[in-house]
């Protein structure tokens, strides 16, 4: 079979085309609502950490500067402190988490500092800010981390207190005991919210996958009911097309020497091969369907030639249906050989078959009705007495 060089290079049917599906499109929408159920936890804790250091934490630092064995430090702890958490809040917000081991040791030496600075008679006073306002930081910092990096952390604050309390001498019962409620006090919110917002984030990601997997089972069983449903159609239009003359041929009413018999009998094969081509998931739909056809007048001896110009736009089954049906006929019809044209743009297709003008029953065939109002399908047929030329014409509206 000969075709034009500028135009589809062959007419034999390809195999059908496996679509692959994207792995991780389902995966990236449930870490989507997982990020949008988290952000305003996260909002939160940036929100917390901030204006506890700033309306909280910068009063008490003020007010017991006169007080503080070294109020230079405990300010400079203080500055570096908001420096780190008002880094990390820039991120958290941004959707990226910040680097935990850097910013969790410059937090604790803070609190070294601090505490070192802060002195006996501050050490459980206001003006040692880091007693309630790191452990939010801590909170931001450690962001979207396992919970084991929370108390760690937490871990090595207590210690740093005990140091210091150890240091000054604080170690009387009453001390220990204040010590002891300044630890539970001070870290129970931030653990809380640290883990809620944990909870929250993993919530989310499972309700994400429970909806994200019935979506999925009702996507399968709306493919299964349209695939039956086109299944029944196919079955029903492949059955009009053969059954008939596969009954009567074999009741004897009908001549298989008759042309006219011939005629029906290759008009339903190729009907056959053109509905059987349907099926197929290819890119161009409607180019395999016309090449099936002309694969299938081939082998029955015919000579033709397939040219395709341009690519069809994605179009309903029955349009292509009744772009393809005519000419099917006509191919039917055909002797000595045939040429197939095939143009197509975006807004219109149009197919042509040219073949030698015989008398034959096709002759009388009637025009495609159109589809719609809106896909509109024109049918012409002419010829004159050597030349028979059938065309389909689809424009977009």
């Amino acid at each position: 079979m000969s075709t034009d060089l500028g135009a589809t290079t062959s007419v034999r049917v390809p195999r059908p085309v496996v679509r692959a599906e994207d792995p991780a499109g389902s995966d990236g929408a449930m870490v989507d609502v997982a990020r949008v159920s988290d952000r305003g936890a996260r909002i939160a804790a940036v929100a917390i950490a901030l204006v506890w250091h700033l309306a909280i934490g910068l009063p008490a630092l003020l007010g017991g500067w006169p007080e503080l064995a070294a109020p230079a430090v405990v300010a400079a702890g203080w500055l570096a402190a908001l420096a780190v958490g008002g880094w990390a809040g820039h991120r958290l917000l941004h959707g990226v988490l910040p680097p935990v081991v850097p910013l969790a040791a410059i937090l604790l030496a803070v609190d070294a500092a601090v505490f070192a600075a802060a002195g006996e008679r501050q050490l459980f006073a206001a003006g040692n800010w880091a007693w309630t306002g790191l452990a939010w930081f801590f909170v931001v910092v450690l962001w979207g981390r396992p919970i084991r990096w929370m108390i760690i952390l937490l871990a090595g604050h207590s210690v740093i207190a005990l140091a210091a309390l150890i240091g000054d001498g604080a170690t009387a019962p009453a001390d220990l005991t204040r010590y002891a409620m300044y630890v539970y006090g001070t870290s129970s919110l931030p653990v809380a919210v640290f883990t809620g917002a944990a909870v929250i984030a993993t919530l989310a990601r499972q309700r994400a996958d429970t909806a994200a997997a019935t979506l999925a089972v009702r996507a399968e069983r709306d493919a299964a009911e349209r695939a039956w449903a086109d299944r029944r159609a196919r079955l029903a239009l492949v059955g009009s097309a053969a059954e008939q003359v596969l009954a009567e041929l074999a009741d004897g009413r009908a001549d298989p020497t008759d042309p006219f018999v011939q005629r029906r009998c290759v008009l339903a094969a190729t009907r056959l091969r053109r509905l059987i081509a349907e099926s197929d998931d290819v890119p161009n739909p409607l180019l395999h369907e016309l090449r099936a056809a002309a694969d299938l007048a081939e082998r029955n001896g015919l000579p033709i030639e397939l040219i395709a110009i341009g690519t069809p736009p994605p179009l309903p089954v029955e349009v292509r249906r009744r772009l393809a049906d005519p000419l099917a006929a006509a191919l039917a019809d055909a002797t000595g050989w045939a040429r197939l044209t095939v143009v197509a743009g975006p807004d219109e297709v149009v197919i042509s078959l040219v073949a030698p003008d015989v008398d034959g029953p096709g002759a009388t065939d009637p025009p495609a009705a159109p589809v719609g109002d809106h896909d509109q399908v024109e049918h012409i047929l002419e010829r004159d007495g050597e030349i028979r030329w059938t065309q389909t014409r689809w424009r977009r509206p």
